[in-house]
């Protein structure tokens, strides 16, 4: 069961959200080419230390660094590697949790690396970002999982991408990763029934060819399984009223914008 959170448990989540939404800005202004990953992680792990939180990835179920960071091909929980550098043409995912007060902020975006960025690498992120936009224009009380999962299914499946089943978004509050699921497929009316005071993850990961995915040797690495793009964005919300938190979201966050055009409700933050 899907705990509900209280008034103090979101103001506290707020915070939390807010620190991993800033550290995210702040690491991708460091995103060129010649980067390497793990000077990323050491970007995203000194800003947050120096923010009063905990890296949330370090040690969590054996994760070795601070920070995911998935380039092209890789889906998801790509380790961060003092030998893989950022190329002109690359996409990159990196995917922020920051351990603030004991509450989590988790949220995600896909930079591009350089200008020279291909036709098929510019799908996949363009739809993943609006899919995120759309799923959160549907969410409200008493709306279904598979209503959220059905708008992203139904938008990137007509631009011709797929979509990830094997990892999906989560609650979250004082655990990183509770219930309830939210899967990025499914079917209108279908699902777990979303009430207030319920805080969960929207991540859509898309792909440009096979939805799967496959392993790689880490345990941790999920790769496209034909080499094909993928690309994900990810906020962390909170059921309010009769409307939404984006609690990962600045001011200024162009998805957020994006999905009170398409008709969301957002009381959080206060958008510009």
């Amino acid at each position: 069961m899907a705990k509900l959170k209280s008034a103090d448990d979101i103001q506290m989540m707020r915070a939390a959200g807010r620190l991993a939404a800033e550290t995210l800005r702040h690491v991708g202004t460091f995103v060129k080419a010649g980067i390497s990953t793990e000077e990323i992680n050491t970007i995203v792990h000194d800003y947050i230390v120096a923010h009063g939180a905990y890296p949330s990835p370090l040690n969590y179920r054996g994760f070795p660094k601070s920070v995911c960071t998935s380039i092209n091909d890789v889906i998801c929980h790509g380790i961060p590697n003092p030998d893989v550098k950022l190329n002109d043409g690359d996409i990159i995912n990196i995917d922020v949790t920051v351990t603030l007060d004991g509450y989590f902020g988790d949220t995600s975006r896909t930079f591009y690396v350089g200008e020279n960025i291909s036709e098929e690498r510019r799908l996949v992120t363009e739809t993943s970002s609006e899919s995120l936009a759309r799923a959160m224009a549907v969410c409200s009380h008493g709306v279904r999982v598979g209503d959220i999962g059905h708008a992203i299914q139904s938008y990137a499946e007509a631009r011709g991408c797929t979509v990830v089943r094997d990892f999906v978004g989560h609650g979250i509050g004082k655990i990183f990763h509770e219930e309830p699921a939210i899967t990025h497929y499914g079917r209108p009316g279908t699902g777990v029934k979303l009430v207030r005071g319920m805080c969960f993850t929207i991540e859509p990961m898309i792909n440009g060819g096979d939805w799967r995915s496959k392993m790689l040797k880490d345990g941790w690495t999920a790769v496209t399984p034909d080499g094909k793009p993928s690309a994900q964005f990810e906020h962390t919300i909170a059921l309010i009223g009769d409307g939404i938190e984006v609690l990962t979201a600045l001011p200024d966050d162009p998805i957020a914008h994006r999905a009170r055009e398409l008709g969301a409700k957002i009381l959080w933050p206060e958008l510009t």
